[in-house]
């Protein structure tokens, strides 16, 4: 059985997607690409918190509620809380964090990168 991720998972495999840099904000680590940030480690790093589209988040909060949540002063934004130790395994966390970054990255690094994170193809 994996082990489930955590928040040394997080920081590798977010340093490992192209131009990201670490940086302490609002005292936690934040991850960003170009400057801009996709993740977080929020909640003495038991959590991730990463971009994802009202739309999208909403249905993921309800569809599985113990893994993800909504923080409430992120409300209004497009963001989305996933619980580390509720993840399937380090690939769910991967994907998670690489849809997060393309979210955030400018389109010099899409362009360059255009596979990054996708699902493979069976």
């Amino acid at each position: 059985m994996p082990a489930m991720p955590d928040a040394e998972d997080v920081r590798r495999i977010a340093l490992s997607l192209p131009d990201t840099t670490e940086k302490i904000a609002w005292s936690m680590p934040t991850f960003r690409v170009a400057g801009k940030m996709f993740a977080t480690l929020p909640e003495e790093e038991t959590s991730v918190a990463v971009r994802c589209p009202k739309v999208e988040r909403d249905e993921l909060v309800l569809a599985e509620p113990k893994k993800f949540w909504i923080a409430d002063h992120e409300a209004s934004f497009a963001w989305v809380r996933a619980r580390l130790d509720a993840l399937e395994d380090e690939g769910e966390l991967r994907i998670i964090l690489a849809d997060s970054w393309r979210q955030a990255a400018p389109n010099r690094l899409l362009e360059a990168h255009p596979r990054l994170g996708l699902p493979t193809e069976a």
